[in-house]
């Protein structure tokens, strides 16, 4: 496939961008990808359109991926009619008396639950939000939190589903050239110190939080501080539970209406992983969650989230209308992501049946050395997630084709080098991809204009990301993760302090200017 393969990601990256509108340029995006696949016939285009959004919508994993964000809305509006994350700003409020401490309990939070990226934005999201809006922090600055540490510490933590995924690519990678000596699930945690970019990013967060803000993020908490305007003039959050569902049932409910359901999430997600995985016939945690299907695991824990809810609000009085109300009230939330998400899939299916991942791998492999290897890895993964939205996609197009070459280039002590350059690529496509599912997350669960949150988000994952670039480029030179990797944190530390006080003092200036 030539270069007419990338158009359509570009198209909807630039639309999404030049318009604000995410929906209308998904969508023209798609179209333009069956005009291609069509042979510019547009009336044939039109059908081929739809044909792709019915497929991703009938696709069991994407159905019961569906459903699951309904019934998250669902949960997440009990929390707020039974008067749950009220009662939880009661209890907060005293500990948390100023604009840095709420933050730091959102990227604590995130730290905390690191089992599955979804789940974190919906934990942290619901837990901090409105809080963080009583202290007047942009709601671009809460989703940036949420954003940036969902998906990396998903893919470092202890236990998680991203885990589990990758050391399923990378088994099966071994499997297809012969390597028995080696096992998957240890050779992933010799690549967590390889990964880079996801362990600068999740040091980023508290090193701008403690420090100062620049770039489009720092106008957005300026505005917010000033005007008290959580969200730029003329935008749309994505999802505003207050909006959808009106008044809380209970305005002095119990912070333990936001504790259950949450308790049920996590506590029923987990097993679930566990138990649809094989858990239960003897299978390990790590091979049970090689093997599980999230989308299954997950909506039972959205489910039993949502179930704890309703029993909650029948308990203290809610009528049976009123709970069906609030039931319609969580899915109206989340109509505008699920239609996101639906297209962005759809985009998936473009970029696959145009052949766009195997375009960008053939054009660049000719040039590869042992040396450039993990850079142009890394390059490679930033930009197919970058324009596919997806990580996991990412890291299945390129973790077959990119272990072999490795093994080839380098031998075994390479592999892990190119598995942390694939997932660290694959993620920071993630935050900075406003067709993404994990930003669309983040922008849900953060009541963030979604546009907006990609614009703050991107000056800031840059940061990570050129630092982990430069890092590749000389490990051939070095060769210890743990030194560049010092290295990175130390540059990462000073850049960040140069560009807050830079912003600061024009910041300064053109206010002694208007005086």
């Amino acid at each position: 496939m030539d270069f007419l393969s990338v158009i359509p990601p570009i198209v909807a990256v630039a639309l999404a961008i030049i318009t604000k509108r995410v929906l209308l340029s998904l969508f023209v995006s798609i179209w333009v990808g069956g005009l291609i696949a069509a042979g510019g016939n547009p009336f044939e285009a039109v059908g081929i359109t739809f044909t792709w959004m019915k497929d991703v919508m009938v696709d069991p994993w994407n159905a019961r991926f569906l459903v699951m964000t309904a019934l998250l809305g669902c949960g997440a509006a009990f929390m707020f009619k039974t008067g749950g994350s009220q009662g939880l700003i009661n209890v907060l409020e005293k500990k948390l008396t100023t604009k840095k401490r709420v933050q730091f309990l959102s990227y604590f939070l995130g730290l905390i639950i690191f089992f599955n990226d979804y789940v974190n934005s919906v934990i942290v999201g619901n837990a901090s939000k409105d809080i963080s809006a009583k202290h007047k922090i942009s709601r671009e600055k809460l989703s940036y939190v949420l954003d940036s540490t969902a998906a990396p510490i998903a893919t470092i933590g202890p236990v998680s589903d991203w885990i589990g995924f990758q050391v399923s690519l990378i088994a099966a990678a071994f499997a297809s050239i012969g390597i028995v000596g080696l096992e998957p699930y240890f050779t992933f945690l010799q690549s967590i110190p390889w990964n880079f970019y996801a362990i600068l990013c999740l040091l980023a967060v508290p090193m701008i939080i403690a420090g100062k803000d620049f770039g489009p993020m720092a106008i957005a908490e300026e505005r917010a501080q000033k005007t008290g305007k959580l969200i730029p003039d003329g935008s749309t959050p994505l999802s505003s539970v207050d909006q959808d569902l009106g008044e809380p049932y209970k305005k002095k409910g119990s912070v333990w209406n936001f504790i259950l359901p949450l308790a049920a999430l996590i506590s029923v997600g987990i097993w679930g992983l566990w138990y649809v995985g094989g858990g239960a016939e003897g299978k390990s945690i790590m091979d049970a969650l090689a093997d599980t299907d999230v989308s299954i695991a997950l909506t039972w824990g959205a489910f039993a989230m949502t179930a704890v809810g309703l029993i909650l609000g029948l308990i203290q009085g809610m009528g049976f209308k009123d709970a069906e109300e609030t039931l319609l009230g969580g899915v109206r939330t989340m109509l505008p992501a699920l239609m996101i998400i639906i297209l962005a899939w759809s985009i998936g299916t473009v970029t696959s049946e145009l052949g766009t991942a195997e375009y960008v791998v053939g054009a660049t492999e000719g040039w590869m050395t042992a040396g450039l290897l993990p850079f142009l890895v890394f390059i490679i993964a930033m930009f197919i997630s970058f324009a596919t939205g997806t990580s996991w996609g990412t890291m299945s197009i390129l973790t077959p084709i990119a272990i072999p070459m490795a093994y080839n280039f380098g031998g075994e002590p390479l592999i892990p080098i190119i598995i942390g350059a694939i997932f660290a690529g694959a993620i920071f496509g993630d935050h900075v991809s406003p067709i993404s599912d994990t930003t669309v997350m983040a922008s849900i669960f953060a009541e963030s204009d979604h546009i907006a949150h990609v614009n703050t988000q991107a000056p800031y994952a840059l940061v990570p990301a050129s630092i982990t670039g430069v890092l590749y480029l000389v490990y051939s030179f070095i060769g210890s993760s743990v030194v560049l990797l010092a290295a990175g944190i130390v540059i990462q530390f000073f850049l960040l302090r140069y560009l807050g006080n830079r912003h600061a003092k024009k910041y300064m200036e053109a206010d002694s200017n208007i005086a």
